[in-house]
């Protein structure tokens, strides 16, 4: 079965189906591969934040703005926090986070904007990356869904961010990216008991009890759920696993904490004309 994932280079894949959908689009998510940061965070680490050196990072980030084709001062990064707020972005905000960790979007777990010329970025190593895109409203956006995020109900939390924009649910277009699977998640009775809030009316739980206390968790499919519930109906999922996929993905569950991070990306290309 294909994926919507579509591998473009060693370092990325890109959601083709967007693009060609409007070409001015560039969107898609990184690997750990053809970068130039060593051990750890060999080879293509993407996170200021992880203790690689920030100019392997740099370097790595340039090699990508090349490879798409979408220069590193027009990108916006954020210091992520496995909460539910989201950052309306424009040009004025251009180059945050880009080259360095500091300057950063602070307290921020989504992006969105309708501006051209501007790259939303956010990092991940089993979280969830959800993209948006309501294509006659010329709005793109992502978010960080980790699962104090999904339970937060950050998925949806950008759905009612655009609909203060004028923008409904039918619109939207959403694609759940490459994360850890429900085979590779185990959690506990504490994750479980936030997990079920969030999911008391779907008759398709997306965790299953594998022994006392200890349960395989879909934050993929919960993610879906949630999605569905706030009314989005075009919603494709990866197959990828980020813990599965260790020739191409890092994992911080498979690599036992210290390792690099990867980076999912949309945004609209400044028309050249």
């Amino acid at each position: 079965m294909s994926d919507i994932f579509k591998k473009q280079t060693e370092q990325f894949f890109s959601i083709s189906k967007w693009e060609q959908m409007n070409p001015q689009l560039t969107v898609g998510f990184t690997t750990k591969n053809g970068g130039v940061s060593v051990d750890d965070y060999a080879s293509l680490n993407i996170g200021f934040h992880v203790n690689d050196q920030s100019e392997h990072v740099i370097q790595n980030r340039a090699i990508i703005a090349e490879k798409i084709q979408f220069p590193l001062n027009q990108w916006v990064s954020a210091e992520q926090t496995h909460k539910t707020n989201i950052c309306h972005v424009t040009k004025q905000q251009r180059g945050l986070g880009a080259k360095d960790y500091n300057s950063a979007l602070k307290d921020t777990d989504g992006m969105y904007t309708n501006e051209d010329g501007v790259l939303l970025t956010m990092c991940y190593a089993d979280c969830v990356p959800i993209y948006y895109f309501a294509p006659e409203r010329h709005y793109i956006g992502v978010v960080h869904a980790g699962w104090k995020g999904t339970v937060a109900g950050i998925a949806s939390e950008m759905v009612l961010k655009w609909k203060q924009e004028g923008i409904q649910p039918h619109e939207i277009y959403s694609v759940i990216g490459p994360s850890i699977c429900r085979n590779c998640y185990i959690v506990d009775d504490k994750v479980i008991k936030e997990v079920h809030k969030m999911v008391e009316d779907v008759n398709k739980k997306p965790y299953n009890l594998i022994s006392e206390g200890q349960y395989s968790l879909d934050l993929k499919e919960l993610n879906k759920q949630i999605l569905w519930s706030a009314g989005v109906r075009n919603i494709d999922v990866t197959n990828f696993c980020t813990s599965c996929g260790d020739q191409e993905f890092f994992s911080y569950r498979r690599d036992g904490g210290k390792t690099g991070r990867l980076m999912s990306f949309i945004g609209w290309k400044e028309d050249s004309l």
